[in-house]
Order: structure tokens, then C-alpha cells, then sequence
């Protein structure tokens, strides 16, 4: 019974912080300006990312490649982006404010070219307006997974 208890404390902590990052609290800024992504395995820096606003809602597009030799089209890719270069490409769409949550950004849509996926996606500004979490997942946001992109300096 205690187990069950536990358990179930620690999944009711775990959805709470998916469904509200710590880290969305910097007020009255927005995710527009340019990102350093950051990759996942390694760690490094991968690409910049121009996040702008367009009737309302916010959209990313890659502006360049850190990675040397890593110029690919996205082949894997199964909507309108299909075999289009990766500069240059839109991989957030329709991100809207999300209402009654400070600094976050949901409703749309973020793509992985490498693996030509199109996942539901989040956006929440850290603190400090520098860091942007990002979180791509299929059905509930528990079920995904996040990055924490970095605001690029001029």
C-alpha cells in the first residue's frame, strides 16, 4: 500500500513538472531572437534557430548549421518539407501563448529533420529570458522529450 502511495506521489510530481516546467517564469518576455540548439548526445552546440512572430503565433526556422559538412535535406521528412534543404527550413509552426501560464508557448508543431518526425510541441522561456526549453512529445507531454536551447549573443 505505501508503494502503491509513493508511486503514485512521484507520478503526480513527475506530470506537474511536465505540464509546467520550473524554469517558465521570466516575465513579459518572448521567445523571439535567435537560439543556439544544443545536441542531445553530444552536448555541443548543433544549429541556430530564428524564432519569429506572424499573425500571432510563433515559428522557427534553422539560419545555419554548426556542424561542419552537416548541410543535408530533410529526405525523411513526410509533409510539404519533404527533400527541402535544412537551411533555411521551418521546424517550429503555430506556437500561441499558452493562456494562464507565464512564458509558455504550446499549440503547434516542431519537426526533427534527421528523423522526418513531427512531434506536438511546448516552449517555455527560463528565468533569465536566456535559456528556451523546448519539448517535443506524442499525445500527453510526459510522453516526449525536451531540450534547452540557448539564447545566441549578437
Amino acid at each position: 500500500m505505501r508503494r502503491t502511495v509513493v508511486a503514485g506521489t512521484l507520478g503526480a510530481i513527475m506530470l506537474a513538472w511536465a505540464m509546467d516546467p520550473p524554469n517558465a517564469r521570466a516575465a513579459g518576455e518572448t521567445p523571439a531572437g535567435l537560439w543556439t540548439t544544443i545536441d542531445d548526445s553530444t552536448g555541443k552546440a548543433r544549429s541556430e534557430v530564428r524564432i519569429y512572430e506572424q499573425d500571432g503565433a510563433y515559428s522557427g526556422r534553422i539560419e545555419k548549421i554548426l556542424i561542419p559538412g552537416k548541410t543535408d535535406k530533410c529526405v525523411l521528412c513526410t509533409d510539404e518539407r519533404k527533400d527541402q534543404p535544412a537551411l533555411g527550413l521551418v521546424i517550429i509552426r503555430n506556437m500561441k501563448k499558452s493562456a494562464g501560464t507565464p512564458n509558455q508557448w504550446s499549440g503547434g508543431d516542431i519537426l526533427d529533420p534527421e528523423q522526418g518526425t513531427v512531434y506536438t510541441s511546448r516552449m517555455s522561456l527560463g528565468n533569465d529570458g536566456e535559456s528556451l526549453t523546448v519539448r517535443g512529445y506524442v499525445g500527453i507531454p510526459l510522453f516526449g522529450r525536451s531540450q534547452t536551447w540557448q539564447r545566441t549573443k549578437p
